[in-house]
């Protein structure tokens, strides 16, 4: 009764329903503990921290004593780590991005007339890396998400939720190969893009709600307004105070853009090119 309770708590924390299931997990701090623990050495067991500047965590061992252990470095005892299953969350919550932003017009369907015969023009990722995904050890993988935004066919904004999953770690470069952009669904060739990271804290029914509150206020003006500000000023303040959930963004991305594009806070770069999708 306790953990369901628990779970209940987290998922209502989180803007998620009851039905998402259990979020509470237990995993191994770092994959190089599993040589220390198959050798016989007693685990520590500890909690992910709410604030991710911590420099230290406490962690007990089967005495219930307390040790206090370098966030930024891995310990050499293995230790056991509750928290959030946060790849679970997310999933759960860019649904609820998804519900909330078309249930207020801002990821309006495009009409099948915007589509250019026998398929459409996208942006696709070739390759990415993030300088620093803000985890430590203790909160594991990063659960990275991005937030495409530009003016709908209908003139208002419009927010495309994408998921990147396979960003685990900072200083790899991966290649995706992922689209990025759709741009049948813009009136304009060029979008803004902002990427985000769910540490266990996001709560995405407010963050939902803040976003729709703050882009709806935008009108068309008949050219192009960048929209990266407004997505950051409408994040909630407590984000940026102790958990930063925002990892960089890039302004302006044109459909015809190719090569190489930093982010603009200098935190990750990503290689981009102009790619049709055809249509069976």
């Amino acid at each position: 009764p306790a953990v369901r309770e628990a779970d209940r708590r987290i998922a209502s924390a989180k803007g998620l329903s009851a039905g998402t299931g259990s979020l509470l997990r237990v995993r191994l701090g770092d994959a190089s503990m599993r040589e220390d623990l198959t050798g016989g050495a007693v685990p520590l067991v500890a909690t992910a921290p709410a604030d991710d500047t911590a420099e230290t965590i406490t962690a007990y061992d089967s005495h219930g004593r307390a040790h206090t252990l370098d966030a930024r470095k891995v310990p050499q005892l293995p230790v056991y780590v509750v928290d959030i299953d946060v790849s679970k969350a997310l999933a759960a919550g860019l649904g609820v991005l998804r519900t909330e932003f078309a249930k207020h017009g801002v990821a309006t369907p495009r009409p099948q007339s915007r589509q250019t015969a026998g398929g459409w023009w996208s942006t696709r990722v070739t390759s990415v890396e993030l300088a620093d995904d803000e985890e430590s050890w203790v909160k594991g993988d990063a659960e990275v998400y991005t937030l495409v935004t530009g003016f709908g066919l209908d003139g208002k904004v419009r927010v495309d939720t994408v998921d990147m999953p396979y960003l685990n770690s900072d200083g790899v470069v991966y290649y995706p190969n992922q689209i990025l952009v759709n741009w049948s669904n813009y009136k304009y060739n060029l979008a803004d893009v902002v990427m985000m990271e769910d540490d266990g804290d996001t709560n995405y029914q407010a963050l939902a709600q803040a976003l729709t509150t703050a882009l709806l206020t935008i009108t068309d003006q008949g050219a192009y307004i960048p929209l990266v500000n407004a997505v950051l000023a409408a994040i909630p303040t407590s984000w940026w105070t102790d958990d930063p959930d925002y990892v960089d963004s890039w302004y302006t991305l044109a459909r015809s853009d190719s090569g190489r594009r930093n982010g603009a806070a200098g935190n990750g770069w990503m290689t981009v090119e102009p790619y049709f999708v055809e249509q069976f």
